[in-house]
Formats: structure tokens, sequence, C-alpha cells
């Protein structure tokens, strides 16, 4: 059996079923992992999420923040924005399944047979695997619970940019959202930078890449993410992040994480 795990496709459906082709994938054999924003600015946002959702068990996806942008949207909790091209998935006649099925999908996947995590930005450096965990439920807990909605309104936010086990409510929740789906930069102490979104090197002094941090708790850990698409595929010890911009016309990819976490990414040309 293999394990794919595959970078942000945002509704890029062809190129995932070409990416799909390349490795090989058998639903019947193999499995796959979704770092997030599986929506979005790409063409065809409908039939990825169809796809996803009907590999049943066979495929796990994390939520990114494109993800949950659509939740907030088809709630009414947000406008629909010029980029969103999500609006092929709120208006289809399955779009509510679809839409609760998505808002049933973790923050958080860890496999402990396989040794391996997967988020789709990242974690700040006070987090090992057991609190990452605990946040993650916090949050998922409201997600799947009556009162949903209320959090969409309240995610939206760079503020509190820094971890205390005290953060409570709203607080709270709005800077585990951005830890998880949100996380590029940060500083020695864990304060966010979410303005920052370039590759490493454009960013402003005292901040760098959040799998920098010399001594964050997460350093055992191997980490698969998405979200950075300017940094592309890029592996060293521990950390797989995935996003290579297959929306922006570069290549969308896949790691055999059974298989020596070897990646094969395809290129991608859409009309943006």
């Amino acid at each position: 059996m293999g394990v794919y795990a595959i970078g942000d496709i945002q509704g890029c459906y062809d190129q995932l079923m070409l990416l799909l082709g390349r490795v090989d994938f058998e639903p019947s054999r193999d499995r796959l992992w979704l770092a997030g924003d599986l929506v979005n600015r790409g063409p065809d946002s409908l039939k990825t999420i169809r796809f996803i959702r009907g590999l049943g068990d066979r495929a796990i996806t994390v939520l990114g923040n494109h993800d949950l942008h659509l939740l907030a949207v088809a709630a009414g909790k947000r406008p629909l924005r010029d980029s969103d091209t999500f609006d092929d998935v709120i208006s289809s006649p399955d779009g509510d399944d679809l839409l609760n099925w998505l808002r049933h999908q973790p923050l958080l996947h860890h496999d402990p047979q396989l040794g391996m995590t997967m988020v789709h930005a990242g974690l700040v450096p006070q987090w090992d695997l057991t609190l990452a965990m605990a946040c993650a439920r916090q949050l998922e807990e409201v997600l799947q619970g009556d009162n949903w909605q209320d959090f969409l309104v309240e995610m939206y936010g760079n503020k509190p940019d820094c971890w205390s086990a005290s953060l409570s409510g709203w607080s709270r929740l709005r800077f585990i959202t951005n830890v998880f789906t949100r996380l590029r930069f940060c500083d020695e102490k864990g304060r966010l930078f979410l303005g920052e979104n370039g590759p490493p090197g454009s960013q402003q002094p005292g901040c760098i890449p959040w799998f920098e941090v010399a001594d964050r708790r997460s350093r055992g850990m191997n980490i698969i993410c998405g979200h950075w698409s300017t940094l592309g595929p890029y592996q060293v010890k521990g950390i797989h992040c995935l996003d290579s911009g297959c929306v922006w016309g570069r290549s969308l990819t896949a790691m055999n994480i059974k298989n020596g976490m070897k990646m094969t990414s395809i290129p991608c040309q859409l009309p943006i």
C-alpha cells in the first residue's frame, strides 16, 4: 500500500488527476493525505471536493485557510471576494452535504505507526505534539458543534499574536486557527508575523520560518505541511513542505510517505 501526501490543490482538479496518474495511485490499494486548501482560486473546486470526499477513509485531509473561508462565505458570515472561485460548491445540489463533510475534517492528523503529523501551515515553538493535538481538538469541537457559525464570524484577524495557556474564548480559538492555517513566519518567542508571505529571506528582521526556531518543542516530529507556495517543495530534517504553487501555474507535488519521502511534481499551467 502506498501513502501519498499532496500539497494545496485549490480546485486544480485536472492537475490532481494527472499527478495521481503519475504516481500510479490506486484507490483500492493506496491512501491519500491532503495538506489542506482543497478549494479556491483554481477552476474546479466542486470536482475536487467531490472526488476527495468520494474516497471515504482512503483519503485524509486537514483544513486550510481557504477551506475555512469557504465555510464562512457559505454560511453568510463573510462576503464572496472577487478572487474566490468556490461558488460552484455553494450552489451545487449537494453543496450542503459537502460543506458539512468539510467542517468535520481535522486541523491536525497524526499517525503514530508512520511517525508522521500533518497540518496545513505550521506549529508555534511552544507546542509539542500533545499540546498541538489538544488545541486542534478544541477548535474541531467548535467547528463540528451547534454554534460553529458563531466561530466563523470571530476567526478573522491577526490578534492575539502570541501563545499563552491563559488564552480563552474567541481569542484562543482565533490564535489556534492562525497557527494551523496561516503560519509561515514567527520570532524566536513564537510571535506570529502573519503579514509575511514571501520566501525565506524576504521577511522583516526578527522573524524566521516557524520550523527554524532553534528550540521549538516539535523539533523531534516529522511534519507534513502546505500553505507556503513561495517556499515551494522543501524538505529538511523532519519538515516536508508540499505547496508548490499549482494554482499560480507552477506545480503540484506529491510525496510518497512509505517510500523514502520521495517527491513527485507535475508542471501546471492555469489561466489565472
